[in-house]
């Protein structure tokens, strides 16, 4: 698979992560932000991010 992962930074200035597929769906995404983007990255390694 050749998803995207997107690292970004939301409204309240948290991380968080969104997976997307080649079609475009989005098909994974935090369900909360993170202070720190290793705290998100390392939830994305959890969901599958092999980063």
């Amino acid at each position: 698979m050749n998803d995207k992962w997107e690292f970004y930074k939301d409204a309240e200035n948290q991380w968080r992560w969104r997976r997307t597929a080649p079609n475009g769906n989005i098909v994974g995404a935090s369900t909360e932000g993170y202070a720190n983007k290793a705290d998100c990255e390392g939830n994305a390694r959890r969901n599958g991010w092999k980063g």
